[in-house]
């Protein structure tokens, strides 16, 4: 089954785990179940039903914004990272 990496500001909403195995067939459905098994999430990767603009999902090396986005097919032995996007400084 296809896991997912979480990031360490994120862990606080999965019980601390650093990978949670998901099942599903697209990038999306990984995520909507990555959710459904916690719920915490949901609001720092989604907003209006739409991936965050700055949420990043990578399957080994290649984001998958650069593929078919959250309909980009994913295999039982893939490794999805969330990697969040870091802004900020001074002006």
């Amino acid at each position: 089954m296809p896991q997912i990496k979480i990031p360490t500001p994120l862990r606080e909403y999965t019980g601390n785990e650093a990978q949670v195995v998901v099942e599903g067939t697209t990038v999306g459905s990984a995520l909507e179940n990555l959710v459904e098994q916690h719920p915490d999430l949901q609001p720092h990767l989604f907003e209006n039903g739409q991936l965050r603009q700055f949420v990043n999902i990578f399957i080994d090396d290649e984001d998958v914004r650069f593929l078919d986005g959250l309909d980009t097919e994913i295999d039982a032995d893939d490794n999805l990272r969330i990697i969040p996007s870091i802004a900020g400084g001074a002006a």
